[in-house]
């Protein structure tokens, strides 16, 4: 009797570590889902701000005609990427130059510049940026912690079989990265 009830003891601690070990990769999941949502509601809110900027600016500087083109291409493109997160990333990275552009043309137009729609939708954009980069690193952060527990051994033993996997993450080229420098000393 004594070697059953080890037996069941053994049984009933390895059935209680899979258990834990599953709700805990259950959670790290639920924390990259969640992340990768608050993504999505940023760059949706990007998405939509873009449109407002381009009618702002095309008032001041309409034959620009080719940026508002491009601008607006890389928006839908950026759109159409869905929920794959390589994609997502590469497209929102073309998004980047040509907006910085866009915004970059009020140095060209300084009537611009006084528009308080335009300055109004440039803070807008610039707050929705920041926001992206917080939501980017809390992501980030889940993704790495899930696929630290994925890899990592007891739990990849279990990450395996009830179908976890590593995470990609989300990469996208920062908005000052790309704004030009300017020096106006000689």
């Amino acid at each position: 009797m004594s070697a059953l009830t080890l037996i069941l003891f053994f049984l009933a601690l390895l059935a209680g570590g899979v258990i834990f070990i599953y709700n805990r990769l259950v959670q790290k999941r639920a924390l990259v889902n969640n992340g990768w949502s608050d993504i999505e509601v940023q760059l949706k809110r990007r998405a939509d701000l873009i449109p407002r900027l381009v009618d702002a600016v095309k008032g001041y500087a309409s034959h620009e005609i080719k940026l508002f083109t491009e601008v607006i291409a890389a928006r839908n493109s950026a759109l159409s990427a869905g929920g794959d997160v390589r994609q997502r990333g590469d497209a929102e990275g073309r998004l980047t130059g040509p907006t910085t552009r866009l915004l970059a043309l009020k140095e060209a137009y300084p009537d611009l510049k006084s528009n308080q729609n335009f300055l109004d939708l440039q803070n807008e954009l610039t707050e929705t940026e920041d926001r992206i980069e917080m939501a980017r690193r809390f992501y980030n952060g889940a993704v790495r912690e899930m696929n630290i527990a994925v890899q990592s051994v007891p739990s990849n033993l279990i990450a395996g079989p009830f179908g976890f996997t590593k995470q990609p993450f989300f990469e996208i080229e920062p908005a000052d990265a790309l704004v030009p420098d300017v020096n106006f000393e000689t």
